[in-house]
């Protein structure tokens, strides 16, 4: 798959709520996810795919109820690719809460091989 390819199969599953089938079918086993330094959930970095599934699965724990959300079109450059992904969420002994943040992909050989967080 081209990059151009992989950002619009990952913007159409992140849109039906498909995170993980996106995962699996679109990124590296040897993968890596970069949070920004104010996260207090998760390790700055997370390597390998499980471990980056595994990640999701302690995200989707915190959260309560998700009201609403959205994927933006993404926006390529060469082997990278941005979309600003929105959450409307209750999480647990937080209350709700509006997410916003810029996600910055880079490919390889047809895969995602790392993805950031920017809020």
């Amino acid at each position: 798959m081209t990059t151009e390819q992989i950002a619009h199969r990952l913007v159409e599953l992140c849109r039906e709520g498909k995170f993980e089938m996106a995962q699996d079918e679109l990124f590296a086993p040897d993968a890596i996810s970069i949070e920004p330094n104010e996260s207090e959930a998760f390790a700055k970095e997370t390597k390998g795919l499980e471990a980056i599934i595994q990640k999701g699965h302690e995200f989707a724990a915190m959260v309560e109820e998700m009201h609403g959300g959205s994927v933006s079109e993404p926006l390529l450059s060469g082997h990278s690719f941005a979309v600003v992904m929105t959450m409307d969420m209750t999480m647990k002994g937080k209350g709700r809460m509006n997410m916003s943040e810029l996600c910055v992909y880079e490919t390889e050989e047809g895969k995602i091989i790392s993805e950031s967080f920017h809020m």
